[in-house]
C-alpha cells in the first residue's frame, strides 16, 4: 500500500500520523508541516463514481460541514488507528509535496 511513497522516504524524514494531526520532522530543519488529518473528496458520477482529492490539511477542515452534496471532507484516521488505507495514502502524498 505504501510502497509508492517509499521514494519520499529517509533517514532524515520522520512523520507523526495523528488522528487530529499530522506532524512531518526534517533533520536539521525541525517540525517542517503540523496540518489536520482531514481530507476533502469530491465525488463524480454518483457515489460509485470517481473520487478525487480536493483539498487536504487546514483547507479541507475549513470544508468540514460546510462543502456542496458532491464534496465530502473526512479524517481518514479513527481513534488512531487508519480507518481509510487509500485516502490516507494520498493524504501524506499531498503533505509530503507540501514540504
Amino acid at each position: 500500500m505504501f510502497a509508492s511513497l517509499r521514494r519520499y522516504f529517509s533517514t532524515d524524514l520522520a512523520i507523526d500520523l495523528g488522528t487530529a494531526n499530522t506532524l512531518i520532522y526534517v533533520r536539521g530543519k525541525g517540525i517542517v508541516l503540523d496540518e489536520p488529518s482531514v481530507v476533502a473528496i469530491r465525488h463524480e458520477g454518483g457515489p460509485h463514481g470517481k473520487k478525487t482529492i480536493q483539498a487536504v490539511g487546514a483547507e479541507a477542515k475549513a470544508m468540514l460541514g460546510k462543502v456542496p452534496g458532491n464534496i465530502e471532507a473526512i479524517r481518514p484516521m479513527k481513534d488512531g488507528v487508519i480507518a481509510d488505507f487509500t485516502v490516507t495514502e494520498q493524504m501524506l502524498k499531498q503533505f509530503i509535496k507540501m514540504v
